[in-house]
């Protein structure tokens, strides 16, 4: 039995580790390809970006250990019915439970890990990729004049060459200085240039050959309609442009540590209780500055003195309303301004509360994010468990091995339970049902589904066999052919 557990796992460890990294990489290419707007084009050092993507590996890890679980699971029986191995062994008296009993606890060792990085490691990579992540999208392009195109990536100016010969040289030099703020009153064109990049890329230095600058002084300063002119010729002039702001500059990240997804299951617990009793205490605020604020429509509470009479009927005024207002002479113009007065009134209280239900839904739309996470972490580990139990039973029904029947059964499978856990997610997060119902929906799905395939893979079920389908619809079609 030691041998076979061994040849068991050691035929495991292998598709897992496989499978791992190939989800792993997948996944890393739709990264890039969602991101590949904010790399290309800036410049960015090797290393940051080989940051960059070891960080979201780490953060799409929660996606791929399921994944490679359900695939190496279904895989290896494959494998097994395949050569008639399985066969083998449950004629030799081995049952098929205790030929997954040894899988069974790798999976759950692997499940253990699994809750372990989605607690401990999984935030702190959230929290290097979201904030390098930033860095990354907030950093400017790389600095690339083009011909006939004005470049406005420095600011205040507007650049365009005519023609660029060779790396360093250009021609047909228009310059627009907006540093002033007061439009196009100073504009420098020169014949030829020559660009250089100074301090290790801090300074742009661009030496200027036989040109003109005009300049027409600050037009917001100018008191009457003639304004000042200059025309300078210059044979040679040097700008310098600071590039500084073209450097990557890294963001503290405390300003991220306390999104929900960089927390653990405890500061998350202590930032849910907090959350908790600031919405309570607010909820109970709001509720007294509406029972006084809207007294209004109160009987019980409204002065005598302020409830007046408007032909032959009542009218209740708030102490807030304007004593000039009150009806001293029935006519038409007063009641108007009482109604007036009334409607603006509504309007303002609506909007008030309107408000203040804003107020609430964020409240509570943070408080349910903090929840979410807060369920995630355990919905990870509990789902590479679940999908074993699917996956190897799934195998020994199919039994078809290699990267073929397998890859397509289990890539449908996982669809099916990631578009279940993003319902779910988004259904908690939208209120319409309970956190804890809409994390561990997919679970829910899927425990009773392994259930059953085990219970029909232990009794050598034909779930996957065509044939008996089609012999019942057959009898069904034409009870008459039944034998």
């Amino acid at each position: 039995m030691f041998r076979l557990s061994y040849y068991l796992i050691r035929s495991y460890i292998g598709p897992f580790i496989t499978t791992f990294f190939i989800s792993l990489f997948v996944l890393v290419m739709q990264f890039l390809w969602k991101y590949v707007d904010d790399l290309v084009g800036k410049g960015l050092e090797w290393y940051i970006i080989a940051e960059l993507l070891f960080y979201a590996s780490a953060n799409l890890v929660p996606l791929a250990l399921p994944l490679a679980i359900l695939l190496s699971s279904l895989m290896l029986f494959g494998n097994l019915g395949e050569d008639f191995e399985l066969v083998a062994m449950k004629s030799a008296g081995v049952s098929l439970q205790r030929i997954m009993l040894p899988l069974i606890v790798i999976s759950g060792i692997i499940s253990g890990v699994a809750f372990y990085f989605s607690n401990n490691i999984w935030p702190v990579a959230n929290l290097k990729m979201g904030a390098l992540l930033w860095d990354v999208r907030q950093q400017k392009p790389v600095f690339h004049l083009k011909e006939g195109i004005f470049y406005t990536g420095i600011e205040g100016y507007s650049i365009r060459a005519g023609k660029k010969t060779g790396d360093n040289s250009i021609s047909e030099i228009l310059i627009y200085d907006h540093t002033s703020y007061s439009g196009n009153n100073k504009v420098i064109s020169a014949k030829g240039g020559i660009m250089n990049f100074l301090n290790d890329g801090a300074i742009l230095e661009l030496k200027l050959t036989d040109g003109f600058c005009y300049d027409e002084g600050d037009n917001l300063k100018s008191r009457n309609n003639t304004l000042p002119h200059r025309r300078i010729r210059f044979k040679s002039e040097v700008l310098r442009f600071d590039m500084n702001s073209f450097k990557m500059e890294r963001t503290s990240e405390e300003l991220f540590r306390d999104h929900y997804q960089m927390l653990n299951i405890r500061q998350l617990t202590e930032v849910s209780d907090s959350l908790k009793l600031k919405y309570a205490d607010r909820k109970k605020e709001i509720g007294r500055i509406l029972e006084k604020r809207y007294s209004i429509f109160r009987n019980d509470t409204i002065p005598e003195k302020n409830r007046k009479i408007i032909k032959n009927r009542p009218v209740l005024m708030s102490d807030s309303f304007p004593e000039r207002m009150t009806v001293e002479k029935p006519g038409l113009t007063n009641s108007d301004q009482v109604y007036e007065l009334a409607m603006n009134s509504v309007r303002s209280h609506a909007a008030y509360v309107s408000a203040l239900k804003s107020e609430l839904h964020s409240r509570n739309d943070l408080l349910l994010r903090y929840n979410i996470e807060w369920h995630r972490k355990f919905t990870l580990s509990i789902a590479c468990f679940i999908l074993f139990f699917i996956g190897a039973p799934l195998g020994a029904i199919i039994r078809k091995g290699g990267f073929g029947m397998p890859v397509v059964v289990s890539g449908f499978l996982f669809i099916m339970f990631h578009i279940l856990s993003i319902i779910g997610e988004k259904f908690a997060r939208e209120n319409i049902i309970e956190v804890y119902q809409g994390m561990w929906l997919p679970s829910a799905f899927f425990f009773p589904f392994g259930v059953f395939l085990t219970f029909k893979a232990a009794t050598d079920s034909v779930l996957m066999d065509l044939d008996t389908y089609l012999k019942w619809i057959i009898t069904f079609l034409y009870p008459h052919h039944r034998k």
